[in-house]
This record gives C-alpha cells, sequence and structure tokens, in this order.
C-alpha cells in the first residue's frame, strides 16, 4: 500500500485533487472525508482530479468519481480528470466514467473545462 497523501489546490471555484500512485479501499476513505471539508467549506462549482501520478485504482475510487459527479450534478457543478494512463482509462471506460466526466491531456485544459 502507497502513503502517499493527496494534494489539494482551490483555483477560484476549481478544487485540484492531486492524486497519489494508488487509489484504493485504504486511502479512499481520507479522500472522501477531506473532500466532504473542503466543498462545505468552499464554494467549488468544478472538482478536478489530476490522475498524472496514479498507476493504480481499484472500485472505491471509480466510486469516488461517481460519488463525486453526482454531487457536483446535483448543484450545478462539474467534473472532469486529467493525466490518465492507459491503465486507468481503460478502467475508467470499463465503469463508463468517461461518459460521464470530461477527461483532458493537461491541467490547464482541465481546469478551464
Amino acid at each position: 500500500m502507497n502513503n502517499e497523501s493527496f494534494l489539494y489546490e482551490i483555483k477560484g471555484r476549481v478544487l485540484v485533487i492531486h492524486l497519489p500512485e494508488e487509489l484504493d479501499h485504504h486511502n479512499s476513505r481520507n479522500l472522501r472525508y477531506e473532500t466532504d471539508l473542503l466543498l462545505a467549506e468552499n464554494y467549488i462549482s468544478r472538482i478536478v482530479f489530476d490522475f498524472s501520478k496514479t498507476a493504480f485504482m481499484d472500485s472505491t475510487g471509480i466510486g469516488i468519481l461517481l460519488n463525486r459527479y453526482k454531487e457536483m450534478q446535483r448543484s450545478g457543478g462539474t467534473v472532469a480528470v486529467y493525466g490518465v494512463k492507459a491503465g486507468i482509462l481503460r478502467l475508467l471506460n470499463l465503469g463508463g466514467i468517461t461518459k460521464l466526466i470530461s477527461r483532458f491531456e493537461t491541467k490547464e485544459a482541465a481546469v478551464k473545462g
């Protein structure tokens, strides 16, 4: 298990979440808790997930993406991802995530939408 923590950036109304090498059931609870706090304390209209360092993700990671997508939909916001490697992209495709969440190549493009 990789114990890297998540890094968060707020740019105006955009929350950028830099994911660690592994996004799994071991660290997903922290991600859920920390983003809940950030969303409660800030007016966020877009969440951007940075997958550039992520090499492994299990179904818990898909659940988090879906949860944040639904939350942003309810509030009129959006979710995007960038830096997705081939293995993770395959998993996102299988989970139907790519039909719901926009994918970008760069952070700048993902933040702009």
